[in-house]
């Protein structure tokens, strides 16, 4: 977990001294500072009587006493002296007796549980505990949020996309805080996606802000491209298998958000501990992972989810749950009735004593505590003689086993209480209806905890009046004398003075009216505004936010109101279905996705295919001590199997066949190189057709956007993301640069059609080809049926010419707006951090060794035409090589610019991290148009639904525009063919020379010596030949005598 710390007052008591404690779980607290030293506590209740005697005595005569009695001798006081003294001694008296309350109820508290946790057992009176997000705020600093990027100059043309995943679109108190936020994070600028699991009422509220809602189905979680967002925000644990994909590659960059109001995990947890289902746990703590932020909307959350954190968890505290739940339970259940139920008369002043929520099992110091605080009300209210109100205080705290009631009827009897002024109420009844039928509530509760006790603010939404000490965070939202009374701390009678105002006459007053429906007005929107503000600032901090995109505005003054209106009937019709929450129930802790997984991962096997689908599932599992023995075995016997069989082979008389053909079949196994999957059944479906294209994907997650047919073939990035019994090409084997993760992730899908011109005819073997990003088919820009075979038809009639035909235009892949209004290079600037034009003529220049005052950016025409975007077209195979020729030359010149700058770690096409990673993607994706524009290629727009085709950029209109010189193939060759020479003989100008790792290296000098040497060797052969013969001849051949 983070870094949760307790602090206490340092108040040291005579030589006592104050120990800190630390558990293995990150808590701290400080251990109690006073020690008790007095050998008999109990008589000093009642002491103070004795002590007025004696003085009233010693003030009748008219000089001090000279007794010989030690006890007058140690009684000097008179007048002003004695005043004091007496003032003293009730202090003191008093502190004692508190001392004897706390020792009172610690045994019994203590004896609730046993099964407290080191955080419980070691956080002591005056401490108090913290959760600080250390590890999350050191990233939102080193990531410098957006004032950085808001400094810098940016060209954005499209609002930032955001998703949101709900469980269920019912009209709950958990569905009015997303919905209150998404709206306010669209007027910040964001644009909403919004899907949901379950449908409900509440469907037509989102619609109106978001458009159309999807409902997903468990066969269409697989099927949404995460990466067109920014980032996603899931509201609940029941949605975690709709981001199975987001658990896996390409998806697993996309920053996620998990927002969890449910503490069903957090319950069952412990249970997994003690039952030894380690793997659930695991399970758990991998989901958890991958979010980027798990926020609670409790500071006790983070301590209950301890055991799955990972450094991601935060807070963000507000939620109009209490607020709900008062109102339906208001409604649907009556004050009277509820304390005749529980034995209460309606002239009864009950004061309801509440502390920290995150004491459950054991709150012993916490309470006593609050017994030392309450000790004068018992005193003055509680003891009695039954003439009049009746004063009775109920402890809400602990559980239902705890043996409580005990323990507060032995203290009632010890201060003389009337029978039954003390009751205890556990936390795991119905709170509410405590809640309802107090007419005062008492904050009691030692521990200054971050945020705003939760019992407060659902009893200010009952109306009832609240009594709270000072603690900062009570005091930040509650004013004195308005929405409560607040009382010092350090003040014996501060509560006293807190408390009187509010009773009159044994009834509450009027000013305690006044207080309760203040009260219940704060409580009704507090911590909106920290809501709503929370996350906008957790969203900037963490999304990543390109080139191409807006930045939102700066949330200056949040909403400061919950979106009522639009649940307002859904409180009053549903107040039976809210009737049994309780605080337990806050968050609708009814989470049936965890009882689900309990159930599949019971089985072995089960738990090995759920367990799968958290983490990427090609990762393979590590093998243990038993696994490598039991393959050493497997091998050792294979090995002498082999042995045995090589052995009988060679007892047995072969026939090895003609010597002819045996040198064929030796001559045709050199020939034919292997690859894997290259001879199935989707390579003969191929035969005979003219286009194969290629799609081009990285990860599991992006299966399902790939097709199935014989018209396409998938072409791994990663050799651990290929589809299993499938024949997609791996480019990481025909490309050894795809093997550094570096050069991957920068080039991106240009790495492989690298990969596939490297030795293109042992793989493909047609006059067409074709490429497609998986990112089509996911933004619904891939080629329907109908397209497929009009781009078949047009092929096979194409018989003259070159042309280029794409179906993916540029303003489709995520630049909205008009080509009219953006040019080609304003297009590309937008996408490469506004460095696109810049670095693409120091690259140009660099590549063709132009002099600075030549111009080096290539015209591009304005005249409103459609440019291809995501490596989605089709060309004649032979254009596709030598646009590769042009694409490597053109990367080893750009990644030369950038080897030769001073920050080789940064990258200028960017600003977000995903940016970063992969630098030169979006400039090589625009790269085909430029090439294609000068070099007169035809260029064909395809329409992806309708199959019509339309002409761009006509070769007869760039007349006078193209640099058609720099374009030439010829040129291009022997610009090839000089930079394989300087490879062939060692000449790299730099040390790390991308250029010859990305494909072939072929010149005519390598073919010259490749003949040479083959002549060398032949000549080399001859003259040992002759040598052997002329030393034959020269000694003559003598045969050894037989017989000896």
């Amino acid at each position: 977990m983070e870094r949760n710390t307790a602090s206490s007052d340092h108040g040291l008591s005579g030589d006592d001294t104050a120990a800190s404690v630390t558990t293995g779980t990150g808590h701290g607290s400080m251990r109690d500072r006073s020690k008790q030293r007095n050998p008999n506590p109990t008589t000093g209740l009642y002491d103070d009587n004795d002590g007025r005697e004696r003085a009233k005595t010693d003030r009748r005569g008219n000089r001090p006493c000279r007794s010989g009695h030690r006890k007058f001798i140690l009684f000097p006081f008179r007048g002003r002296s004695f005043f004091y003294f007496c003032v003293f001694f009730a202090v003191f008296a008093f502190a004692l007796a508190s001392m004897v309350l706390q020792s009172s109820i610690t045994p019994v508290f203590r004896n609730g549980s046993e099964s407290g946790t080191l955080v419980r057992e070691d956080l002591k009176f005056g401490s108090s505990l913290k959760f600080v997000p250390w590890r999350m705020k050191r990233r939102f600093e080193l990531r410098g949020g957006l004032d950085r990027l808001r400094g810098e100059a940016r060209i954005g043309v499209r609002s930032p996309r955001l998703g949101i995943i709900l469980w269920s679109m019912k009209k709950d108190p958990l569905s009015l805080m997303l919905f209150t936020v998404a709206k306010s994070l669209q007027e910040l600028g964001y644009i909403l996606k919004i899907y949901a699991i379950e449908d409900g009422e509440a469907k037509s509220a989102w619609e109106n802000i978001a458009g159309q809602v999807p409902v997903l189905s468990p066969e269409k979680y697989g099927y949404i491209d995460w990466t067109i967002f920014e980032g996603v925000i899931i509201d609940s644990l029941e949605a975690k298998d709709a981001i199975s994909s987001l658990m896996q590659e390409p998806f697993c960059s996309v920053p996620l958000i998990w927002i969890i109001q449910d503490d069903t995990l957090s319950n069952r947890l412990p249970v997994y501990e003690e039952t030894g289902r380690e793997h659930l746990i695991s399970y758990w703590k991998k989901a958890f992972s991958r979010a980027d932020a798990v926020v609670f909307p409790d500071f006790s959350f983070p301590m209950l989810y301890s055991v799955l954190d990972t450094g991601n968890f935060f807070v963000i505290p507000g939620s109009p749950i209490d607020m709900w739940a008062a109102e339906s339970y208001s409604r649907s259940h009556s004050r009277s009735q509820i304390r005749k139920d529980n034995q209460f008369i309606d002239d009864d002043m009950l004061v309801m004593v509440v502390g920290s929520t995150f004491f459950y099992n054991e709150l012993s110091w916490d309470y006593a505590v609050a017994m030392h605080n309450i000790g004068p009300l018992l005193i003055n209210y509680a003891r009695g003689d039954g003439v009049g109100v009746s004063f009775k205080f109920v402890f809400l705290c602990g559980n239902s086993s705890g043996g409580y009631d005990d323990a507060l009827q032995v203290i009632a009897t010890r201060l003389g209480l009337r029978s039954g002024s003390l009751r205890h109420y556990s936390l795991n009844e119905d709170v509410n209806a405590m809640l309802l039928m107090a007419d005062i509530v008492l904050y009691g509760s030692s521990q200054d905890e971050q945020g705003f006790p939760p019992l407060l603010i659902r009893a200010m939404s009952f109306g009832i009046p609240v009594i709270a000490p000072d603690y900062p965070v009570i005091k930040k939202y509650v004013v004195d004398g308005v929405h409560g009374m607040i009382f010092p701390r350090d003040e014996p009678g501060g509560l006293m003075r807190a408390f009187s105002p509010l009773t009159s006459k044994g009834k509450l007053s009027n000013f305690a009216h006044t207080i309760g429906s203040s009260g219940r007005l704060l409580a009704k929107n507090m911590l909106a505004s920290e809501c709503i503000a929370g996350y906008a600032n957790l969203l900037e901090n963490v999304l990543a936010f390109p080139s191409d995109a807006l930045l939102p505005s700066q949330i200056s003054e949040p909403k400061q109101a919950w979106e009522w209106n639009l649940f307002r009937r859904e409180i009053e019709q549903k107040s039976v279905d809210m009737m049994n929450l309780d605080l337990k129930d806050t968050y609708l802790s009814k989470s049936s996705i965890v009882y689900d997984l309990e159930e599949d991962m019971a089985n072995p096997i089960l738990h090995k295919n759920v367990s799968q689908s958290v983490s990427d599932i090609l990762v393979e599992d590590i093998p243990t001590e038993l696994d490598w023995d039991i393959l050493t075995e497997i091998e050792s016997s294979e090995e002498v199997e082999r042995l045995e069989m090589e052995e009988i082979e060679e007892r047995m008389e072969k026939s090895y066949g003609v010597w002819d053909e045996i040198y064929r079949t030796a001559r045709k196994a050199e020939k034919i190189k292997f690859e894997s999957n290259e001879r199935d059944e989707g390579e003969l479906e191929r035969t005979g057709q003219s286009l194969c294209i290629y799609e081009i994907y990285d990860g599991a997650g992006a299966w399902p956007f790939l097709h199935h047919g014989s018209l396409y073939r998938g072409l791994s990035l990663s050799t651990r993301a290929r589809r299993l019994r499938s024949d997609d090409v791996d480019a990481v084997g025909r490309l050894t640069l795809l093997n550094y993760t570096y050069y991957r992730d920068i080039l991106c899908e240009i790495g492989g059609m690298f990969a596939i011109a490297n030795r293109v005819d042992n793989i493909h073997k047609r006059p067409w080809i074709g490429f497609q990003s998986w990112r089509a088919a996911g933004r619904k820009v891939s080629l329907s049926a109908k397209a497929e075979q009009v781009l078949d038809d047009t092929l096979h009639e194409e018989t003259k010419g070159d042309g280029i035909y794409f179906w993916v235009r540029l303003n489709d892949g995520g630049i909205p707006g008009n080509n009219d209004q953006l040019t080609f290079w304003s297009m590309c600037d937008i996408l490469n951090g506004g460095n696109c034009r810049t670095a693409f003529e120091d690259a140009f220049r660099r590549m063709y060794g132009l002099p600075s005052h030549v111009e080096a950016l290539p015209p591009m025409p304005e005249d409103g035409g459609h440019w291809s975007a995501l490596h989605s077209w089709v060309m004649p195979t032979t254009s596709f090589l030598e646009f590769v020729m042009f694409s490597r030359m053109f990367v080893d010149s750009l990644d030369g610019l950038h080897m030769n700058s001073t920050n080789t770690a940064n990258c200028l096409f960017g600003f977000s991290m995903a940016e970063k990673k992969h630098c030169y993607c979006w400039i090589m994706e625009l790269l085909v148009n430029v090439w294609a524009y000068h070099s007169a290629r035809k260029m064909v727009y395809l329409d992806p639904s309708s199959g019509s085709l339309e002409e761009q950029h006509p070769v007869e209109m760039r007349k006078g525009f193209m640099w058609a010189k720099y374009f030439n193939s010829t040129l291009l060759k022997n610009m090839d063919e000089d930079l394989a020479e300087a490879a062939d003989e060692g000449d790299h100008p730099s040390n790390m020379w991308l250029w010859p790792l990305t494909g072939e290296v072929f010149w005519q000098g390598i073919y010259e010596k490749e003949r040479e040497e083959r002549y060398r060797l032949k000549m080399e052969k001859k003259r040992r030949t002759k040598e052997k013969l002329l030393e034959r001849m020269a000694h003559g051949y003598k045969q050894k005598t037989l017989g000896r």
